[in-house]
C-alpha cells in the first residue's frame, strides 16, 4: 500500500513549555483538537459561566491556546489540574500506537473528580456500511459537507484535497476497542454509546466523577 507523509508535530518552544495559567474559581475543559475556534464545536455540557475552554492544537493556523500534541501534554499542563478533557473527532487522527499515551495523558491531567468527553466514527457501524456496497454514497451532511463511508475511515477528503494534511485518519475504534483502551489507560469507569451520525461517544470517568452533578450528559448516557 502506499505510504502517505505526515507532518510531524510542532515542537514547544521554552517560552511555549511553561505551564498553562489556570483561572482561579473556574472550572477548566481542554479541548484538544479544537480547530478554528467556533462556540458550536464546545459540546454544551461546558458553555456555562463556570467553565473555561482551553484549546490544544498541532496547528498553529487555528491560534489556539496551547500549540501541541495530546499525546505529550507534560510541557505545558500539570497533574491533576483540569476538570476535563473534550475530544471531538481527533482520536482517529493519531497512530494506533499513540492512542493510548494520549489516553494517559488524558487520565494524568484530570482532577479525582473530572472526566473526559470523546466522540469519534463508528468502524463497526461503518463496516456494514460498506459490507453493504455504500462505500462512497453519502451517509450524511455535516458541516463542511456530504460524508461518506470513505470519509470516515480515512479522513475528510475534502479538507485533504484542500491541502489540509491533519484531517488524515491513522487509526479506528469500535464501542468495545474504545472502551477497553480507556479503562487500560487508567479511567475508574466508562460509558460507551452509539450516537446517530456512525459516530461513538464515550464518558471516561476518574474515581470521584459524579454523574449526577453534570445533567447535561445525562441525555448521552
Amino acid at each position: 500500500m502506499p505510504q502517505t507523509m505526515i507532518e510531524k508535530p510542532p515542537q514547544p518552544t521554552v517560552a511555549e513549555s511553561k505551564p498553562f495559567a489556570l483561572a482561579p474559581d473556574k472550572k477548566h475543559v481542554l479541548h484538544v483538537g479544537c480547530g478554528p475556534k467556533r462556540a458550536d464545536k464546545l459540546h454544551v455540557a461546558f458553555r456555562g459561566p463556570d467553565w473555561v475552554e482551553v484549546r490544544l492544537d498541532v496547528d498553529r493556523r487555528v491560534a489556539p491556546d496551547i500549540v501541541g500534541s495530546m499525546v505529550d501534554l507534560h510541557p505545558w499542563i500539570l497533574d491533576a489540574t483540569f476538570d476535563a478533557v473534550w475530544s471531538s473527532h481527533n482520536l482517529e487522527h493519531l497512530d494506533s500506537h499513540e492512542v493510548p499515551k494520549a489516553l494517559a495523558e488524558f487520565v494524568r491531567i484530570l482532577k479525582p473528580g473530572g472526566f473526559a468527553l470523546i466522540t469519534c466514527p463508528d468502524l463497526g457501524e461503518i463496516a456494514s456500511q460498506i459490507a453493504n456496497g455504500r462505500i462512497d454514497e453519502e451517509l450524511y451532511v455535516s458541516p463542511g459537507g456530504p460524508v461518506t463511508a470513505l470519509d470516515v475511515v480515512f479522513g475528510f477528503g475534502r479538507s485533504i484535497q484542500a491541502g489540509n494534511k491533519f484531517m488524515r485518519h491513522n487509526t479506528g475504534f469500535t464501542d468495545s476497542r474504545l472502551g477497553r483502551l480507556l479503562i487500560e489507560a487508567g479511567f475508574s469507569e466508562v460509558r460507551v454509546a452509539k450516537g446517530r451520525q456512525y459516530d461513538l461517544w464515550a464518558l471516561a470517568m476518574m474515581r470521584e466523577f459524579r454523574l449526577e452533578d453534570q445533567k447535561e450528559l445525562g441525555a448521552l448516557f
